[in-house]
Order: C-alpha cells, then structure tokens, then sequence
C-alpha cells in the first residue's frame, strides 16, 4: 500500500546570482516581446523576465536574441533549451514561456503552468535552480507550486521505473523567500496528498484501508482523529452511509480529523468531502465506457484531509474538522435499490429513485453531524454531478450554498488557478425532490438542472443559518488526458488550494 505521505523534491531559497548557483539545468521565463501599444510583436526577441538580469549578463547581453534564434516566443508553457558552454554554472539553460507580464491571478497562474512545463521537460534532472518566483510573492507560490506538482509523478503501482522519467530531484529558487518557498512547498506536498490518494487503485483504496491513511496523516500532523466502523455507523443511524456500503465486502466508514486552531482560533470551520472509492452507480449500474474513472469518486474526500493535514502544518488559527464519509458503492444481494427508505442521521428520511446519486446520501449524514460542532462556516466538496460537467466543463468547479460564501470561494477558486463558478439554488426546484412516500427523494424526475437539485438537496441538511457553500469537483478533480501546465494525467487535488486559501483568509479576516 502507498505511504501516507507523497515524496516531493527537495526545495530551498537562496539569495546567490543565478549563474553562479551549482545546478543540473538553469531555468529562466520569458514574455512575448510587445511594440508600444501593447500588442505582441512577431519575430522579435522575447523579454526576459525578472530574475533573469545576472544570466543575461553572462551570455554578453544578448540571451534574448540568441533565443530568438531557437525559436523562444515567450508563448505561455513554451520551453526551449539550449547548453550553456560554462557562460553559467549550470549546464543547461531551460527558458519558459509565461505570457504576458502582469501581477494578478492569471499572471500568477500563467508562472504555474510554466514552472510545471518546465519541470516535465527536465524530468530526470537531479538539481534545478529557477528565477520564475523572482516578481514577488504572489509569482514565488506560482513558481514552487508550479514547478512541484508539474513533475508529480504516481509509481506506488509500478514495479519499476524509469530514472529519466523521475522528477526533478531538488528545486533552488532565486530572490526568493524562505518562509514563501516552505509555505508553498507545504501547499504542493498537500495537493500531492490528494494526488495519490485518487490515484491508488480501487481494490488499494477501500473505505478501511482509506480511513487508515487518513488517521496516519493526521496523526503525524497532530491532529484529533475518530473514525466510526460499520457497526457504530448502523448503531449511531447514519443511514445514508450505511445504506450505500452495504453492498459491499469492504465496508464503510466516517472519518473525523480535527484541528484545534491553536491557542486562540479566529473562527471554526467544518470541511466535508465525498468519499466514494468506487463507484459503479450499484443497482443503478452505470455504462462501462469511462467506469474506471470511478475510481476518483472520493476526489472531495481526499481533498478536505489534505486541507485539515495542511492547516495543521502551517499552524493557521482557525478551527478545522473534516468529516469525511467513506463507501463504495456496489451491486449485489445486499445492496440498497431504488425504491428504499433510508433514513438519515438525524432523522430525516430519503426516498431512493436513483443508487448512482449516492454521493449525495453518504454526504447528508456527514452534513448533519458536521453541524453538531457548531461550525461559523460549512464547507462541502465532492464529485457529485456529471451535470457539472455539461454546465461547465471539466474545469471549472460548481460553487453553490449562502450567496455570500458561496461568491468568496469562488473568489479564491479563481484567484488560485483552480477556477470555479458561483451557481444559483433556486427555490422553485426544490419540489422536483418531492417523494411519494418519504420527506425527499434523492434525485428528480426530470434530467434538467441535475448540479442545482444535487445542491438543493445537500441544502436539505445543512443546519438553519450555519453559511455553507458546496463545491462539485466532478470535472476538475481528475484529469483524463494528457498533461497540461501543471496538471498531470489523473487525479488533480482540487480543490486543496481553493479550501486552504479561504482558511487563510478566514484566519485573517473572520
């Protein structure tokens, strides 16, 4: 079984001239060259970026045409390479295109696609220093984050491995700061976490074997962590968990991992995550085309305990718990069926038209006991619609709750590069749940507005006046093609970027 913690490369700041710094390969950016109004001008030298001022010198002042020569745009992800000839120490001079300059969350994001373009191209590479974090802080996140989760690689399943296909070995980034290279290589490592947990294989990742990863990577952080097997799930009436998993020889499980804040926490925070470990829609059997997919079902679940494992490391003063229901969805002679009453922790009960809408079943008992805490805020993440990919792509992330939380995590969804988008609840919906014989059903009739009933639904359970906000992940949490920036094939980590940045803006801002 795969280590609860990923291994990432080594990272390190140093305040030594770029070309002077002992390194397998030198890693600078470039932007497209522009006349005076502004608009890209073909054929001319690109501009080299900030940080890049000592290598240019070294090459006689003229680093920007020579790669020209080469065929270097300053296109955004655009990597050209040539050898140094000792005008530097390292022997490898890799320039990334990063677009157009600027300092907002598309620049930043541009400096994070380029950092993980270059990191593939050197994959092998024992030693990298890089000038892409040398514009401030905002481009130093971009460039770590980048650059690590660019060159992520999952071989737990591998029975060897090519070392040139490796990642880079260690990063040393120029003009920039400790304490940002430590925070943004803890955010990569946390992502990472959420990678490889996605990424382990369905028979692996079992409800059992997945709560004990998640207890291993607490407790190492320090966190409080609880779990409940199947007998306390059916005794304590969590029957939406229990009613999913019991089609299953692996059964299921509720995970809780709590952050205390510290010494005087700003607020408390309730996170959720879906985590279905596989899902073949059970009675509801779903085609075979794309099935093995399912295997990112607990995408939220994966994302929420690495965002608690992560607030805990950087010691943030907010109080965190994750609750994180876990199932696999199967079926056989003893699965739930459409037709079934299933009641829910906390009493209310849930007419069951559809197995494949399981998500939303295991999450109303993680909601309903996540409310018990009390939270100032409730935040829900999970693969829950295929609809969310029809409205918005495979992404963009489906934000839904409290008008006013809902819009500040979308906030930070763009502002991270994850990229999400504020969607409505309409109340008049809300009847298309109606049961004939049970307080709601679990899906609608009708095949419109599938990601707004899902949400709808949750809303169901959210406790009166705790300000929530849902995030349907079901595009954006796993990659089914090539790689891209930094997004390797597979399982992506979002929203863990998303979920700590609005903890950071709780804890300075309530």
């Amino acid at each position: 079984m795969p280590t609860a913690e990923p291994t990432i490369p080594d990272t390190a700041a140093t305040t030594a001239s770029p070309s002077t710094v002992e390194a397998g390969a030198l890693v600078i950016g470039l932007h497209p060259a522009a006349s005076a109004d502004g608009a890209e001008t073909t054929g001319a030298p690109p501009v080299l970026a900030a940080g890049a001022a000592d290598v240019d010198a070294a090459f006689g002042g003229e680093l920007a045409e020579l790669l020209r020569v080469v065929g270097a745009t300053g296109k955004v992800e655009q990597v050209v390479s040539l050898p140094t000839r000792g005008a530097v120490s390292a022997p490898r001079l890799v320039a990334v295109g990063l677009g157009e300059a600027g300092d907002d969350a598309a620049a930043a994001d541009r400096i994070r696609r380029a950092a993980g373009a270059a990191a593939r191209t050197l994959a092998g590479t024992p030693g990298v220093v890089s000038t892409l974090g040398a514009a401030g802080a905002e481009a130093a996140e971009a460039a770590v984050v980048g650059a690590l989760l660019g060159g992520y690689r999952f071989d737990a399943h591998r029975s060897s491995t090519d070392a040139g296909s490796a990642p880079v070995a260690s990063w040393t980034f120029t003009g920039v700061a400790d304490e940002l290279v430590r925070r943004a290589a803890l955010v990569a490592e946390a992502v990472a976490t959420a990678r490889d947990l996605v990424n382990t294989a369905p028979n692996v990742l079992v409800p059992e074997t997945f709560a004990a990863r998640a207890v291993a990577l607490g407790e190492r952080a320090g966190l409080v962590t609880e779990v409940l097997d199947d007998e306390r799930l059916r005794d304590n009436g969590y029957g939406g968990i229990t009613g999913v998993g019991k089609g299953s020889s692996n059964p299921p499980r509720l995970v809780r991992l709590t952050w205390n804040g510290g010494a005087a926490p700003a607020r408390k925070v309730a996170l959720v995550g879906k985590g279905i470990t596989f899902d073949t829609g059970g009675i509801s059997l779903k085609p075979n085309a794309g099935m093995a997919d399912m295997t990112s079902d607990m995408g939220g679940a994966a994302a929420v305990v690495a965002t608690v494992v992560l607030a805990a490391k950087l010691e943030l003063p907010v109080a965190v718990t994750a609750t994180v229901p876990m199932a696999e969805n199967m079926p056989s002679s003893t699965a739930y069926k459409p037709g079934d009453v299933l009641t829910m922790y906390g009493g209310r009960t849930v007419e069951v038209l559809n197995t494949d809408a399981e998500g939303r079943l295991i999450l109303a008992d993680a909601l309903v006991r996540a409310g018990e805490d009390d939270p100032d805020y409730l935040v829900e993440t999970s693969t829950l619609t295929g609809a969310q990919q029809v409205a918005l792509g495979l992404r963009t992330a489906g934000i839904m709750g409290s008008d006013d939380l809902r819009d500040r995590v979308a906030g930070h969804a763009v502002a991270t590069g994850e990229d999400g988008w504020a969607m409505p609840l309409p109340e008049y919906l809300r009847s298309d749940l109606d049961s004939r014989v049970a307080d709601l059903a679990n899906v609608s009739g009708q095949r419109f507005a599938g990601m707004l009933l899902a949400g709808l639904f949750l809303k169901e359970f959210v406790p009166a006046g705790v300000p929530w906000a849902h995030i349907d992940v079901a595009g954006p949490a796993y990659n089914t093609g090539g790689p891209r920036g930094y997004t390797t094939k597979g399982g992506t980590g979002v929203p863990v970027r998303t979920l700590i940045a609005f903890l950071e803006d709780v804890a300075a801002n309530g």
